[in-house]
């Protein structure tokens, strides 16, 4: 890639990008007021690890990783609800760079596992997380409103 590549927690001034970033991913264009009270309410959350990957010019991807506490687990469990990579770096390993850096949240707080959901439109994304290491273990159900 010849850039360096820094990961880094997200902050207020991310929200335009991270904003981009999740309307490209779902391929429409959210309420920015709303986005904006629930990206606020997300990154001061300390159960929450949201991260941008940037080189000295741009941002390349965002990762958003929720954690709580579940009875079927006894324990913490993580779930990544939100990872884009900008398509002229995929495939270039910025994924894996956050992957590892929410892989090392998980270690450092004792989480019992890492969850991902994906919508079966992304075909490639199957791939993509069994590579990085998740099993295709459940099915998930939802009920739109």
């Amino acid at each position: 890639m010849g850039k360096e590549i820094k990961i880094r927690k997200a902050q207020n001034q991310d929200l335009d990008f991270v904003y981009k970033a999740i309307c490209e991913l779902e391929n429409e264009v959210l309420d920015f007021k709303t986005f904006e009270e629930i990206f606020n309410e997300n990154i001061s959350n300390p159960k929450n690890l949201y991260l941008i990957a940037e080189n000295e010019n741009e941002g390349l991807g965002f990762i958003s990783f929720h954690t709580q506490n579940l009875l079927h687990h006894c324990g913490l469990v993580g779930e990544i609800q939100e990872f884009f990579i900008h398509q002229k770096y995929r495939g270039q390993g910025v994924g894996r760079l956050l992957i590892n850096e929410i892989l090392n949240f998980a270690d450092q707080n004792n989480l019992k596992s890492i969850e991902v959901t994906t919508n079966k439109k992304r075909l490639e994304n199957v791939a993509i997380y069994e590579n990085l290491g998740f099993a295709l273990s459940h099915n998930k159900f939802t009920i739109y409103k």
